[in-house]
C-alpha cells in the first residue's frame, strides 16, 4: 500500500500492526489494509510492534458484541469506526479483545465504539490485540514471569488424584469440597494448585461483603451484569480452614495460604473463624506464609489477625484517590480512612503490604493518579504493587472515574512503571503474592 505516512519510521520495530475483528459466527480475521488501534481512556492510539508482546500462552480472545471496531485508515491518515467488513459490505464485524494471562498488565485496551452506555460488557478485562506475520500480539506489559498459574503445569489427572487423596483424608471438610468445585467446575488456578501441592492455597471464608464494587466477580444485582463465579454459600469452621492450611504448609516449600478469594465477599467479615484458625496454624508451625487479600476496611480486626500470626496483607485499590476509590468500591460500612489506618497498622507491625492495583489505561496512568500514587508510596509502607487488570467495561469505567477524578493527561503504563522503579527502587512489581522467604530476603538486603 502506498502513501502510508504514519509507517515511515526508521525503527523497524515501530511498524504498525493489523487490526483483528470477528464476524457474527465468531470467526476472527485481520484487516490487512488498516492499522490496529487501541485505547487509553477515550483516546485511540496506533498499535505498533514495539508496544506489544507475543500473545501470552493461556490468553483468550473475545468478541465484543453490540460494538464497532476502531481502526487506523492509512489513506485518510486518521482513526475511524468501521461498521461493516470493508471486503464484504454485507457482513457485520465486531471488535476483538484479549483477556491476558496472569502476569501481564494491559498497556492499552481494545479500541471500540459503544453507543448504548447501559449495555455493559461482562466482567473481564479487554486488552488490545493485533496481528502481524501470522501471529497475534498483545498490547501488554509482562510484570511477573512466575509460572504459578500456567495452565500447562496443571495436569487434569494430577488435580483429580489430589482431590481423591483429600476426600479420603478429610471426608467431612466442607471447605475442601468447595475447593473441588472451584478446581473442576470453575477452573480456579489457586484451587488447582492446592490439589497439586504447589504455591498458594485459597481459603475462601466469607459469604458477605461490606462494599459494592462495580466489578464484583462473585455478586452482581444491577446493570444486567452476571457474576463470573458463584460465591461460597457457607462460612467454614475454623478447624476446616486449619486442616487445609496445615496440609498445604507442611507439604509445600515456600507455601502460601490466602484468605480473600474471587468466590467470596470480604474475608474480614468472617473474622470470628479466621482468627482462631490462624492461631491454630501458628500453634502447630511457624512455616508458611499466611496472607489476606482484603479491602482493609476493618483495622481493629486486622490488628488482631496480625497479632495472631498473619504475615502479609494485599489491599485491593483501583485508585489511591479517595473519590475514585469510593466510586468503584462503594463502601457500605467503612470509610477510605479505614483503609489507610489498616495500612499504617500493618506498617507498624512490620508486615508485608501489597497493593492489588486494578489497572485501566487512561486512568491508572493519568497524571493526576500518578502524582497521587507517588505521594501515597512516599507516605505509606507499601512493599509491592501487584499489577492487575480491571475486570470491567473500560469505556464505562473511564467515564465514571473521569467524572469524579477530573480530566488529566495520560502518561502511559510503561512510563509510570519505569518511573516508579526509579523513584522507589525497593518497591517490588509483580502479580502474585510472594512467600515470606522471598520478601524477608529483600528486607534484609
Amino acid at each position: 500500500m502506498k502513501n502510508k505516512k504514519i509507517s515511515r519510521k526508521k525503527n523497524k520495530y515501530q511498524i504498525p500492526l493489523c487490526p483483528v475483528v470477528a464476524n457474527k459466527q465468531g470467526e476472527i480475521f485481520e484487516l490487512e489494509d488498516y492499522g490496529a488501534a487501541a485505547m487509553t481512556g477515550i483516546k485511540p492510539v496506533l498499535v505498533t510492534y514495539d508496544k506489544t508482546v507475543k500473545m501470552p500462552h493461556g490468553s483468550e480472545l473475545m468478541l465484543l458484541p453490540h460494538r464497532k471496531p476502531i481502526v487506523f485508515n492509512f489513506y485518510k491518515q486518521k482513526f475511524e469506526i468501521i461498521h461493516k467488513n470493508p471486503y464484504d459490505k454485507n457482513e457485520e464485524i465486531y471488535p476483538v479483545a484479549i483477556f491476558n494471562s496472569p502476569g501481564y498488565v494491559n498497556r492499552y485496551f481494545c479500541a471500540y465504539e459503544n453507543k448504548n452506555k447501559n449495555n455493559l460488557l461482562p466482567l473481564f478485562s479487554y486488552g488490545a490485540v493485533a496481528w502481524i506475520n501470522g501471529k497475534f500480539r498483545s498490547a501488554s506489559i509482562c510484570v511477573d514471569i512466575e509460572n504459578r498459574q500456567d495452565i500447562r503445569l496443571m495436569p487434569y489427572k494430577g488435580i483429580v488424584l489430589g482431590i481423591k487423596k483429600m476426600r479420603k483424608k478429610y471426608p467431612d471438610n466442607r471447605l475442601m469440597r468447595h475447593l473441588e468445585k472451584c478446581a473442576l467446575t470453575h477452573g480456579c488456578p489457586a484451587a488447582k494448585n492446592f490439589f497439586l501441592g504447589r504455591y498458594e492455597a485459597p481459603l475462601p471464608t466469607s459469604i458477605v461483603c461490606n462494599a459494592q464494587c462495580l466489578g464484583c466477580i462473585s455478586l452482581q444485582t444491577k446493570n444486567n451484569l452476571v457474576a463470573c463465579q458463584e460465591r461460597i454459600s457457607f462460612i467454614p469452621l475454623s478447624h476446616e480452614i486449619t486442616e487445609i492450611s496445615l496440609e498445604h504448609i507442611i507439604k509445600v516449600k515456600k507455601s502460601i495460604v490466602s484468605f480473600g478469594q474471587g468466590c467470596e465477599g470480604e474475608p474480614l467479615t468472617a473474622f470470628h473463624v479466621i482468627e482462631p484458625a490462624i492461631k491454630a496454624i501458628r500453634k502447630e508451625t511457624s512455616l508458611g506464609t499466611i496472607n489476606i487479600n482484603t479491602n482493609a476496611s476493618m483495622p481493629d480486626y486486622l490488628e488482631k489477625l496480625f497479632d495472631a500470626g498473619l504475615d502479609s496483607m494485599r489491599v485491593s485499590m483501583n485508585s489511591v484517590r479517595k473519590a475514585c476509590y469510593i466510586s468503584y468500591f462503594r463502601p457500605k460500612t467503612y470509610k477510605f480512612q479505614d483503609v489507610i489506618k489498616s495500612i499504617e497498622i500493618a506498617g507498624k507491625k512490620n508486615k508485608f503490604i501489597s497493593i492489588n492495583y486494578l489497572n485501566c489505561p487512561g486512568i491508572t496512568d493519568s497524571e493526576y493518579e500518578f502524582n497521587a500514587l507517588k505521594f501515597f508510596l512516599d507516605k505509606y509502607p507499601i512493599k509491592m504493587i501487584q499489577w492487575r487488570n480491571m475486570n470491567y467495561d473500560p469505556l464505562a469505567y473511564f467515564e465514571t472515574m473521569e467524572k469524579v477524578g477530573g480530566k488529566s493527561h495520560t502518561l502511559g503504563m510503561m512510563y509510570i512503571i519505569k518511573e516508579l522503579k526509579k523513584l522507589f527502587p525497593n518497591l517490588i512489581h509483580g502479580y502474585f503474592n510472594p512467600p515470606k522467604e522471598n520478601y524477608l530476603i529483600e528486607q534484609t538486603r
